[in-house]
């Protein structure tokens, strides 16, 4: 079909055009014809016959009541019939794959200028494909399924298995050797968690927290556990079936009695007389990707204390959606054990000794969430500055009013101080062996996730606060700060609370006081 001839009119032939039967707008240097649009407007025909509107530039209007990408939907770009004569458009669209030119919305390290020790020139090439590959492959199927709430679609977890992002997602390790990453941008000798965390922030941008948690968020955490300490046929088996996204896995920890209190978890496992099975009687609950799983990495008591299992989907295992305040996408889900029986050789690590194999992989988990944490800040950041620049109130952009200026500042303070904090903390990861991690990293990493998510909650707080009752729509202009708030608080919670994690971080520094210290 060919593209639609647009004329060139002056300002004055538009303003000629301004009856309810006859109504032509301005809108960035576009001329629009919304006669027959007008009764269909969702703000009602009213809107549209104000004196200001109809044949005059309604560009500041327009901005102070929708998003930028009301201009592009099909129904809304066939009423453009123009464009004024002389006239440029000033607003330009986001263009997949591009870094953000406003201030702050982007880490340093990305900002025109700036430079930083930490990142090499495989973290900008990875970077910039990721970007690309969010911005054209996931972030229209995130809009989407946070809209109707279905898991995320099937060929994107494909593609992203075909550029091997569901083993980068892991970390660097053994699991990445042989595979091609990101179509060879980065090798796997060469992989570390900076490149992790770039993956990490990369795909936090969507602003759809269910969705990111749904995108294979349970194999980030339920994997692990089978890697290091599964016998080598379940690790081949389950790494290939999950790495290639053919089957998804859980990590299934939590239940209705505890939480960060693992040893007090009561779901059991006993051996049949003969002592090749486990029997698992009991519940999970709130366990991410549990609803649509296939396999589940579950703790139990068993008589010699606490033991890391896995677990395949089978009779006797039953899994129930629970509605949180954020997407069904994830797949949170409540779990039966119902006399499951499993092999003896489905352990993982020894008997007993549970709390290590769930310990070890704690740090890790954490960390991806601080590295989420500090990226969605950013998102909200971006918000805040282009929504104060366009609106006005008391006849002033919003961004001249000080006490905006001072919510602003904060949430830039904060978001700086997260990153700087995390990009430390990576460097000693990426300088340390796994056993020095556990040794040392486990309290300075709780300390940075109780930060790191009190300092989102205060952001989406004071975000709230200047985008006013837009701030608490789900659509429209403030939907990606309804979101932010309304699901903030889950990184708060999940892998440990925050204020669980910082009493770890403050119980290891005083188990590190040197005996002699006094004032």
């Amino acid at each position: 079909m060919a593209a639609k001839q647009l004329k060139e009119f002056t300002t004055e032939e538009v303003a000629q055009h301004n009856k309810p039967d006859d109504l032509w707008v301005i809108v960035d240097g576009k001329v629009y014809d919304l006669t027959r649009f007008k009764d269909m407007h969702p703000g009602g025909t009213a809107v549209l016959l104000d004196e200001d509107i109809p044949g005059k530039d309604v560009t500041e209007q327009f901005y102070a009541l929708h998003r930028h990408e009301v201009l592009l939907r099909p129904q809304f770009a066939r009423l453009q019939i123009g464009t004024i004569q002389g006239s440029q458009s000033v607003i330009v669209s986001r263009v997949d794959g591009e870094l953000s030119k406003v201030p702050y919305a982007e880490p340093t390290w990305l900002s025109e200028g700036y430079h930083s020790p930490y990142y090499k020139e495989s973290h900008r090439r990875l970077q910039k494909a990721m970007r690309q590959f969010v911005d054209e492959v996931i972030y229209p199927d995130a809009q989407a399924r946070e809209e109707d709430g279905k898991r995320p679609s099937a060929d994107v977890i494909q593609k992203m298995a075909a550029v091997e992002l569901h083993a980068m997602r892991l970390g660097p390790g053994k699991h990445l050797k042989g595979r091609v990453l990101m179509g060879g941008i980065v090798t796997p000798e060469e992989f570390d968690y900076f490149h992790e965390l770039v993956i990490t922030q990369e795909l936090s941008r969507v602003g759809a927290r269910g969705y990111g948690d749904g995108l294979q968020g349970g194999a980030v955490i339920g994997l692990p556990p089978v890697l290091n300490f599964g016998n080598p046929e379940l690790r081949k088996r389950v790494a290939d079936d999950v790495l290639s996204g053919k089957k998804f896995i859980s990590l299934a920890i939590s239940e209705a009695f505890a939480g960060s209190d693992v040893q007090g978890l009561k779901t059991t496992a006993k051996k049949t007389e003969d002592g090749k099975h486990w029997i698992i009687n009991g519940t999970k609950k709130w366990i991410t990707n549990g609803a649509f799983s296939d396999y589940f990495t579950v703790g139990c008591k068993t008589d010699d204390g606490f033991t890391v299992i896995f677990v395949e989907r089978s009779d006797g295992v039953e899994t129930k959606s629970i509605k949180t305040s954020y997407s069904p996408t994830a797949g949170t889900a409540y779990i039966t054990f119902d006399n499951v029986k499993v092999p003896v050789e489905n352990t993982l690590g020894p008997e007993g000794g549970g709390i290590f194999v769930i310990l070890s992989n704690f740090n890790h988990e954490r960390w991806v969430m601080c590295c989420s944490s500090a990226r969605t800040q950013r998102v909200i950041i971006e918000e805040c500055l282009k929504w104060t620049a366009q609106r006005k109130a008391f006849g002033k952009p919003l961004n001249s009013l000080a006490v905006i200026r001072s919510k602003l500042a904060a949430m830039m303070a904060r978001a700086e101080s997260v990153q700087s904090w995390l990009e430390n903390i990576t460097y000693q990861m990426n300088n340390m062996s796994y056993k020095e991690q556990a040794q040392k990293l486990a309290g300075p990493i709780g300390l940075l996730k109780m930060y790191s998510t009190r300092c989102a909650q205060d952001t989406a707080r004071d975000a709230v606060q200047i985008f006013g009752g837009r701030g608490i729509t789900r659509t429209g202009m403030g939907r990606f700060i309804e979101h932010y708030y309304r699901t903030v608080t889950f990184d708060s919670l999940l892998g440990g609370a925050e204020d669980v994690l910082g009493d770890l971080g403050v119980r290891q520094a005083i188990a590190k006081m040197p005996k002699n210290a006094r004032l």
